[in-house]
């Protein structure tokens, strides 16, 4: 049985307007992306996608698309030891 899990993994959350500003918007990207990076995914495969609402509220979702596994253990995204 394998605990490697193809699924996407992905950081979300949504702020009111006056809960953020450009700056910390700018840190809690890099920190979700720096979270999904130390899962095992590369920058390259890291998707961000900010969202603004006309009413100032913004989205943030951090996402990793993970592979499927190719059947042996050096093959896990990331080099995870199963």
């Amino acid at each position: 049985m394998s605990l490697y899990q193809p699924e996407p993994v992905e950081i979300s959350t949504r702020m009111r307007p006056g809960e953020w500003t450009e700056e910390s918007l700018e840190l809690l990207v890099a920190s979700y992306r720096e979270r999904i990076m130390e899962m095992g995914a590369s920058a390259s495969d890291v998707a961000t996608e900010i969202d603004r609402s006309d009413d100032g509220s913004v989205r943030v979702a951090v996402s990793w698309a993970k592979p499927a596994n190719q059947g042996d253990e050096d093959s896990v995204a990331g080099g995870q030891v199963l």
